[in-house]
């Protein structure tokens, strides 16, 4: 049987078909699985689980149907959903995990987890992630009107392409924006594994680590449809849209 592990699809009302293409997936390929992990970013913004999007609920019911129907569904939450919260979850089947997480992938420990959090050279990205996963924070967030919650989400997203824009004009955002190999030897090192798996980069890769260690980032959803199937015979990295 295979583990299904996706990442990055930003699902959001401007990209239907991709929304359609999550669907099928779902339908086709996920219910002969044994287990679906989303590491994060399967929304492009959550500003909280009485988000009335219309991709929401279409997620909610396609994920509840799956794990109904004997599949477990396994999320961690990403840099851009961050706030989904319990009632979602239970709206939707899943099991939401720590991030990281160590899991027996068979028969090997693995440690999974959206990925931002390797991307310790983005100091002022580390320092928002901080502030915005301090319970204190998300309570006051959470509190405002539904409006002012999407109207912040937008300002966020705008003010996060233009700094990319900006690192990308000073040649530097492949280095700020990829892990931190330092940060990398040292989680292995700490968790005492050889495998992981994470998301968040958007470069997809099977990267062979030092000390014999594996590290396989998951693409996105924009272009590529990105899929991880890992079986007892080992791991297929590949994509849904070419």
């Amino acid at each position: 049987m295979t583990t299904l592990f996706i990442s990055d699809l930003h699902l959001d009302a401007e990209r239907p078909e991709i929304t359609a293409l999550f669907g099928e997936f779902i339908q086709h390929e996920a219910s002969k699985a044994t287990a679906l992990f989303i590491l994060g970013d399967l929304f492009e913004a959550w500003v909280g689980d009485d988000d009335p999007s219309e991709a929401g609920a279409f997620v909610a019911a396609k994920l509840k149907a799956l794990s109904d129907g004997g599949v477990p569904v396994y999320f961690i939450r990403g840099n851009r959903d961050f706030l989904l919260g319990h009632e979602y979850a239970r709206r939707a089947g899943l099991t939401i995990l720590s991030d990281p997480a160590v899991i027996l992938l068979h028969g090997t420990p693995t440690l999974i987890g959206h990925g931002d959090l390797l991307c310790t050279d983005d100091v002022a990205y580390q320092q928002f992630r901080a502030q915005t996963r301090d319970p204190r924070w998300q309570a006051q967030f959470l509190a405002q009107p539904l409006a002012a919650r999407i109207a912040f989400a937008a300002q966020a997203r705008a003010a996060s392409k233009a700094r990319f824009g900006e690192l990308q004009a000073t040649g530097m955002s492949e280095a700020i924006t990829d892990v931190s190999p330092e940060t990398v030897a040292s989680t292995f090192s700490r968790y005492g594994i050889r495998h992981m798996i994470h998301g968040h980069t958007h470069r997809p890769a099977i990267h062979e680590e030092a000390n014999d260690c594996t590290r396989i980032v998951l693409g996105d959803w924009y272009t590529q449809g990105s899929v991880l199937r890992v079986d007892a015979d080992g791991f297929d990295l590949a994509a849904l849209l070419v």
